[in-house]
């Protein structure tokens, strides 16, 4: 494996997309590279776009990152979080990945991790949750995602990206400079593109998979693989504290507060988080 030097440096890598039937439907399904398989799933409401920034990761790794279901190229519609990750074990399996893969999600993505340590504990080798929690829904919390599908359901994806998008990313700064501000503002747009292609059946799924998805606490209590915890130390949606109370929880937890990043590190930091993926890799592989 190069180190996490030479990686950072290099150009974007292409990825190739698969169309793989499993269970009862298709998956798109992205991939680059060889070597030791890692997965990456997307947070809500968005799909394996959010993961373009990560592509040099394949001069190192296999990379293998799915449209969830419903979701980007993806056939059918959610239905819950452990059925996402029952697709993820069976996208394994079609893709003839014999050895434990690296669960990499993010926000839901993250759920969806959480559930494959549980359900598919035989294919997972290292866990890296990102921006999310162990913890269920408050009924405050179930309630407005209720509303929000009702929303969406009304006036459409627009609605979606205008209410999430300020909770997505970490706030302009008021003293950045012109890089900095184009670089926010770049990132605005590709989320705003994303959500607003994702079908209105889809996102109202997700939101109802979403809300109904059990607290993991207990379950996470045993899991016993090296686990990287990532969070932005702005992010609005988990704050820190979530992760730091995941730390407490999950055995050989390690965790990273990225400074000046939201609910999408991969995206706001992508040096940042790829470095921190290799180095707890190479440590992973080393242990």
């Amino acid at each position: 494996m190069p180190s996490s030097e030479q990686v950072i440096n290099l150009l974007y890598v292409p990825m190739h997309t698969h169309h793989v039937d499993i269970r009862d439907t298709r998956l798109a399904v992205h991939t680059a590279g060889s070597g030791l398989p890692v997965v990456l799933l997307h947070a809500f409401p968005l799909d394996h776009g959010m993961w373009e920034r990560q592509a040099p990761l394949a001069e190192s790794v296999r990379l293998i990152v799915p449209d969830l279901r419903g979701f980007g190229a993806s056939g059918s519609v959610p239905g819950s979080i452990a059925g996402f990750a029952d697709d993820v074990a069976a996208v394994l399996d079609a893709l003839h990945v014999e050895r434990p893969a690296v669960i990499c999600g993010v926000s839901m993505g993250g759920y969806v991790a959480q559930h494959m340590a549980a359900r598919h504990a035989d294919r997972v080798g290292s866990i890296v949750l990102v921006d999310t929690k162990l913890e269920a829904d408050t009924p405050e919390a179930r309630s407005a995602r209720v509303d929000l599908a009702g929303k969406v359901g009304r006036l459409g994806q627009s609605i979606l990206a205008d209410a999430m998008i300020p909770r997505l990313l970490a706030a302009a700064r008021s003293d950045a400079d012109a890089t900095a501000l184009a670089c926010h503002a770049e990132n605005d747009a590709l989320l705003r593109s994303m959500i607003e292609r994702q079908r209105v059946p889809t996102i109202q799924g997700a939101l109802a998979a979403l809300g109904d998805r059990p607290d993991m606490t207990e379950a996470m209590r045993h899991v016993r693989v090296p686990t990287l915890l990532v969070v932005g130390a702005e992010d609005q949606i988990t704050p820190p504290a979530c992760l730091e109370a995941a730390e407490q929880v999950i055995p050989n937890a390690k965790l990273l507060i990225v400074p000046a990043a939201g609910h999408l590190v991969p995206l706001e930091a992508p040096e940042i988080f790829n470095r921190a993926v290799l180095e707890f890799l190479e440590e992973a592989i080393r242990g």
